[in-house]
């Protein structure tokens, strides 16, 4: 059925975007800007930080200084070092994959590795790791996923996406591929937003110990 599996890499693979979303609530609160982690899931969840940068402005009025991101991404990266986690079970899952996989994710390149070699997946990093700078828009419009399946020499009709977002639900489904929603991250915990008819997935599922229990025939053989 699928010949690639693409995984989103936060709130995915690991348990950044609780970590993400308490941060930017705090840093912007300092700014007067007044925001929920139920508001973070509706409009930032799984895009990139020019994406955020516009709603705040255009929502909130307020042009974000020139050194908030700086200063947010490395005071990110630094508490990640302390609090981040490898999603539970996902290094085992990779492992026993038999099908080619890469990474697409809306964060900056250099985040997204550092990210991963900290939680002990930084073998990941590479010629499959594929993030939104490389491409003209970002999720949701399909050519994240577009590129990455290109690059890997998959069609996309013949991928999995492995999601947690709606907003890389609905890149998944303009891309014309096959997508599951991971609900098992921190951040959704309380808070998984309603699914639009946009943004439905083939399946959920909230643990990675349950992924070769619902597709058996993506493992290697024992």
């Amino acid at each position: 059925m699928f010949d690639l599996v693409i995984f989103d890499c936060d709130g995915v693979l690991i348990d950044s975007e609780i970590i993400s979303a308490n941060m930017l609530i705090a840093e912007l609160a300092k700014l007067g800007v007044e925001i929920d982690l139920a508001y973070v899931a509706r409009h930032f969840l799984g895009r990139s930080y020019p994406t955020v940068m516009e709603t705040i402005r255009r929502e909130f009025h307020l042009t974000l200084p020139s050194e908030f991101e700086a200063n947010y991404r490395a005071k990110l990266l630094q508490t990640f070092e302390t609090e981040l986690q490898v999603m539970p079970h996902v290094a085992e899952v990779i492992a026993a994959l038999r099908l080619p996989y890469c990474i697409a994710t809306s964060s900056s390149p250099m985040r997204a590795a550092k990210s991963l070699a900290m939680v002990g997946l930084g073998h990941l990093v590479g010629d499959g790791l594929f993030t939104s700078t490389m491409v003209a828009k970002g999720k949701p419009a399909p050519d994240l996923f577009l590129h990455a399946a290109a690059q890997m020499g998959a069609n996309p009709a013949r991928c999995l996406v492995i999601e947690d977002s709606l907003t890389g639900i609905r890149a998944a489904r303009a891309a014309g591929m096959a997508v599951w929603r991971f609900t098992g991250g921190s951040h959704l915990k309380n808070h998984l937003p309603e699914e639009p008819e946009d943004a439905r997935p083939d399946l959920r599922f909230a643990s990675f110990a349950e992924f070769y229990q619902i597709a058996p025939e993506l493992k290697v053989p024992q």
